[in-house]
């Protein structure tokens, strides 16, 4: 997904736009917004930050992807353990999902921009039920898009899981074809499921301010259909989110209690190799934590909100006040997803071990050396202390 700033031409020329920085949500863009809404401010000009920003945030999706993609794909042809290459292998396909969800959606957008934007005519036609190509594939491409990382991060995080926990099992298991077919699996049910409103099992529409197309949860017209596929949709995200939060915690967990049960040893040779292995897992289970938290913060929000939307929309309990604050929770909520696509790379970049071990050098050698300052400086005091109670030193 691109954070799109796109404009929208029944509101105010700085609208807000659901995947811009929230930076950008002033006041005194609220205060155009009110009025726009009160029929006092129309313009048919585009913001004119707005194409700047969205290229801007393509840019460094982009970039970063294509850095992770470089650094996975050289550590995939150096790789000769099948448990690293495994997770290489889930990992470039999440960076690899990352980098399409931006140039797709991103495509999209800039097409908007260059057409002129989405006109009245075309919301009020998709709010009535109406097909707009448009919208249903902006809808799609953000559920197949959000799904997919979701999916790879518990994938990952239940194969490191097995690979810690029952190492003789997983080498067993996990083979290269059964990890292939494990991610056609997984783009197979995203694809699926971001399908289901071509079968009329619920709906996307264009949401607030009308200038990004999500599945409908704010509508008067809220149908079973499209609770049930809000509900699909995050208790599908929610689900993958917990079974990684599960998976993770006893990896991480299993090593750590590893290592406090190792015993010193002689540096022999097998000694060596289940070190080498055991800092080849802590360095995954590490990636895999980050990649979690990232999730977590990014799409959390959006889920949550979106499920409670469609609850109180469908149960017809919200009031224009109440309207004002789920659209405004669900665009927190899409903002921050936005960004889950842009720092899923760097997780990866910044918790590789060659990196961590730098940090490491560095830090230790930062604190030896104000140790040794104030090893000399305690020194000192107490030499001229003891010279100043010395009676002989002082005669």
């Amino acid at each position: 997904m691109l954070a799109m700033n796109h404009y929208n031409l029944s509101g105010p020329p700085g609208a807000l736009d659901p995947l811009s920085n929230l930076s950008q949500w002033d006041t005194e863009m609220v205060e155009m917004e009110s009025l726009a809404h009160q029929g006092n401010l129309t313009s048919d000009k585009p913001m004119s930050g707005g194409p700047i920003a969205a290229a801007l945030s393509m840019t460094l999706g982009v970039i970063s992807n294509i850095v992770a993609l470089f650094i996975l794909a050289n550590a995939y042809s150096h790789q000769r353990r099948r448990s690293k290459a495994t997770f290489l292998l889930f990992a470039s396909s999440l960076v690899l999902t990352d980098f399409f969800g931006h140039i797709i959606p991103g495509a999209l957008v800039l097409r908007l921009y260059l057409s002129g934007g989405v006109f009245p005519e075309a919301v009020a036609a998709s709010s009535n039920g109406s097909t707009d190509p448009m919208c249903q594939f902006l809808g799609g491409s953000m559920v197949f898009f959000g799904l997919c990382p979701l999916f790879l991060g518990c994938a990952m995080a239940a194969e490191r899981c097995l690979g810690v926990t029952q190492p003789l099992l997983h080498s067993s298991l996990v083979t290269t074809t059964r990890t292939k077919l494990s991610l056609s699996g997984i783009w197979l049910v995203a694809l699926c499921v971001a399908l289901l409103p071509c079968f009329q099992l619920g709906s996307y529409t264009y949401q607030h301010p009308n200038s990004w197309c999500f599945i409908k949860v704010l509508a008067n017209d809220t149908q079973e259909a499209d609770v049930a596929f809000v509900t699909l949709f995050s208790g599908l995200g929610l689900t993958s989110l917990g079974v990684a939060l599960v998976c993770n915690t006893i990896s991480g967990l299993t090593l750590v209690l590893a290592r406090l049960r190792r015993r010193p040893s002689g540096y022999s040779s097998s000694h060596s190799h289940r070190s080498v292995a055991k800092s080849h897992d802590i360095e995954m289970v590490v990636q895999l934590v980050g990649i979690m938290v990232t999730s977590c913060i990014c799409w959390s929000p959006l889920l949550i909100f979106g499920l409670m939307s469609v609850m109180r929309s469908y149960r017809g309990s919200i009031d224009k006040a109440d309207m004002a604050t789920y659209e405004t929770l669900n665009l927190m909520g899409v903002r921050l997803a936005s960004w889950n696509q842009i720092l899923d790379p760097w997780v990866y970049i910044l918790l590789r071990r060659a990196v961590l071990r730098k940090i490491y050098l560095i830090t230790k050698r930062q604190a030896d050396l104000k140790g040794s300052v104030l090893r000399r400086w305690e020194g000192n005091s107490f030499q001229s202390k003891s010279s100043e109670n010395n009676p002989v030193n002082r005669i």
